[in-house]
């Protein structure tokens, strides 16, 4: 009994020994597409092992990983390990740290786990990650924790193909708002009193307020509608590993069985705080631990920030206990607040001295109605109030709700950079408009900036100021980062840094690595247009999966200098109107045309090639020709006494558009005849929430005013009158 007792103990200390001895571990990844219904209808997808999202890939803390990826797709596509720290030539991002995984191709990824956390990977490839190329990482600790553990993958999925989705952001067209109801037209704003609000914004040159680009058909739990760990009773605790592996959606967490203890922030352990809500932003995770209070079902809630919608994990077993669900938010306080902080040219206003950082004032609060009250949305029953006075920027925070920010996160241990390290400061300005969709840094795109040249040994700081009115997640690769948070020697260690518009965010980190890495915000729409950066070691060894290093930085700045297409064909009973233009970040070429049903209507033609300038991009000067022809002998006199020949015209010109105030596009041009033409006009006046209204009028005295019904995102119905065709109506096609 005694040598049985002996070996049994032998046994688990042996096994135990060999659960803690580093291995290694190998997983098998296999990329390949499908198709999925989470709307109800077919749509195209990609997955990982055959599923959305990928597996999760489970290591202890000193293993080694050994990853085979195998193409089976007729495209090239890539992995990258996000918050990991590895070789540079690990890093996945193609043509920079890592070769592209070619159609048909398997490529070997190893490296040394010398962390523990919550990670995820995803495709750097085009848009990719949109259509389900993501799975999580779970870097487990040498030593265990006993607590029962749930990954919760968070994302969202839209129908449309994501090129689709990326071209649409960029053309200004307002379909998604129209899905989501936040449009802000006219006529909504006098329904809730706030038509002076919606003046003020188009006087300020803003498109109608968001807090969200992309509108989504669902967002998923673990690419589920929902999804459930039932084997939990009375006063046990989870630990639950929640990762926003969403393209563009932030989500805001809460629990019904009560408050959330934070123990860890992008796989960086923290000091435990208790909240009631917290945001994830994009590709950011959360350590929560969570109690079950008795003996029923709760929910952990996920809302989408612009609450269109929301996706759910259920824990326990029982009756349900729901969230209640947050109510739709008040866009019209959330654009007054906006036109308090906007200046004329474009710039957040930050004359009242007071400084924003680190999430610690949440501008956007006067859009929750479960905390201000009021309006057409009644609060939730178990939220707190808040007092808002946004002329003066006071807020009263609610003494009901604890809500985290990166204030209130601090390191286990003191997280100080080497002393005697020299520091080099940068100072970054997140820029952009939503207008035509450009998102840089400093007023520069990838492809517009040169890499930043850093030096081992060195201390890096990053003075952030998001000088736009959207959220970024900035996310650093292959280091983790200090956040400058109040917390001294114990600031928290992050790899994504999500900045809220008007704040001044302080990071810092150890050059320790070398090679390229990215910098880039997080929402994968604003990164392809060309939010980031990238910081490169100098006198790095050369990285043998990127073998032309200038033939990869060229393919790198391919993806902001794509070009977008865009088209509007009117078919009505006076003839044949449209405009085609293809654009990209700075430059567009952009037809217009007019054709008439009879000779005397006649047909015309006008182009456009230009430059945008500035920030904003309000000014454009162009040059172009002028095509038309008409059965007529008149001679007409234009504003300025020059003779305007009706019947045939065919010159080159020159000129300059600049956008005013309310939105009106001024253009003025002088051709190869010596003619001068100034002209006033807009497009797509939100009368409601599908009706638009244009107008057009000139120095020729030419003139046109017409409306057009949106019925969906390509067809909708027009009527118009035209100065030279007459009134017609008919249908409008648009792509």
């Amino acid at each position: 009994m005694k040598h049985f007792l002996l070996y049994i103990t032998l046994m688990v200390i042996g096994s135990q020994l060999y659960a803690q001895t580093p291995k290694t571990v190998r997983y098998d990844l296999y990329i390949g597409d499908t198709m999925v219904h989470y709307s109800g209808k077919m749509a195209h997808g990609l997955t990982v092992n055959g599923g959305i999202p990928g597996p999760t890939l489970e290591f202890t803390e000193g293993d080694t990983a050994l990853i085979y990826v195998h193409n089976t797709l007729n495209t090239e596509t890539s992995i990258h390990w996000h918050g990991v720290i590895l070789p540079n030539q690990e890093d996945g991002v193609p043509y920079l740290t890592t070769q592209p995984i070619k159609a048909g191709q398997t490529h070997l990824f190893k490296f040394p786990i010398v962390q523990h956390g919550t990670y995820w990977y995803h495709s750097h490839t085009m848009f990719q990650e949109q259509s389900g190329l993501y799975g999580s990482l779970v870097f487990h600790p040498r030593e265990k924790s006993n607590i029962p553990e749930k990954v919760l993958l968070l994302s969202d999925w839209t129908d449309m193909h994501p090129h689709q989705v990326n071209r649409y952001l960029h053309n200004a067209n307002d379909w998604f708002a129209i899905k989501k109801g936040s449009t802000q037209s006219y006529t909504e704003a006098i329904k809730h009193k706030h038509f002076g609000t919606k003046v003020t914004n188009e006087w300020k040159r803003m498109n109608a307020m968001d807090v969200s680009d992309v509108y989504y058909e669902k967002f998923l739990a673990n690419g589920k509608l929902t999804d459930s760990m039932p084997g939990l009773k009375a006063g046990d605790k989870v630990r639950l590993r929640i990762i926003n592996g969403s393209s563009s959606t932030y989500f805001w967490v809460s629990f019904s069985g009560g408050k959330m203890a934070v123990v860890a922030n992008d796989g960086a352990d923290v000091e435990p705080v208790e909240v009631d809500r917290f945001i994830v932003g994009v590709s950011e995770t959360y350590d929560v631990i969570v109690t079950i209070p008795e003996n029923m079902r709760y929910q952990l809630l996920a809302t989408a920030e612009d609450r269109t919608g929301a996706t759910s994990l259920w824990l326990g077993q029982g009756m349900n206990m729901p969230m209640t669900p947050l109510p739709k938010l008040k866009y019209f306080e959330g654009m007054k607040m906006m036109n308090d902080m906007m200046k004329m040219n474009g710039n957040l206003d930050t004359s009242g001295g007071m400084q924003m950082t680190n999430q610690t004032m949440d501008m956007n609060t006067v859009m929750y109605p479960e905390i201000t009250g009021g309006g057409d949305n009644k609060p939730a029953a178990q939220e707190g109030h808040a007092g808002h006075d946004m002329g003066n920027m006071n807020m009263t925070a609610s003494s009901d709700i604890v809500t985290l920010n990166y204030g209130m996160l601090r390191a286990p241990a003191k997280t100080n950079l080497p002393a005697n390290a020299p520091t080099r400061e940068f100072k970054f300005e997140l820029t952009g408009n939503m207008n035509r969709y450009v998102w840089t840094i400093n007023n520069k795109t990838v492809s517009e900036s040169d890499k930043i040249l850093i030096r081992k040994g060195e201390n890096i700081r990053i003075i952030l100021y998001n000088n736009t009115m959207m959220r970024h997640p900035m996310h650093l690769h292959g280091h983790f980062f200090r956040v400058l948070n109040g917390q001294g020697d114990y600031s928290p260690l992050k790899t994504v840094l999500d900045i809220m518009p008007m704040e001044v965010d302080t990071i810092e980190f150890a050059a320790t690595e070398s090679g390229d890495w990215f910098f880039h915000c997080h929402i994968l729409y604003h990164m392809m247009s060309g939010m980031g950066r990238v910081f490169s070691y100098e006198d790095s060894p050369p990285n043998p999966q990127v073998p032309d290093p200038k033939m990869g930085w060229k393919m790198i700045k391919k993806d902001d200098r794509m070009l977008y297409l865009s088209s509007r064909v009117g078919l009505e009973s006076n003839g044949s109107d449209g405009e085609i233009r293809l654009s990209n970040t700075r430059y567009q070429l952009s037809t217009e045309w007019r054709v008439g049903l009879n000779d005397r209507h006649g047909y015309e033609s006008e182009s456009h090639f230009g430059r945008y300038i500035g920030k904003m991009q309000w000014l454009f000067p162009y040059v172009g020709w002028d095509f038309r022809y008409r059965k007529l002998d008149e001679h007409e006199k234009n504003l300025f006494g020059q003779t305007n020949t009706k019947n045939f015209r065919q010159v080159f010109h020159v000129g300059l558009q600049y956008t005013l105030p309310m939105l009106i596009v001024a253009d003025a041009s002088l051709d190869t005849e010596g003619r001068l033409r100034l002209q006033l006009s807009r497009e797509d006046v939100p009368v409601t929430k599908r009706l638009r209204f244009n107008f057009m009028v000139n120095s020729d005295y030419e003139y046109m005013a017409g409306f057009r019904y949106i019925i969906t995102k390509n067809f909708g119905l027009s009527t118009h009158y035209d100065s030279d065709m007459g009134f017609g109506a008919g249908i409008t096609l648009s792509y």
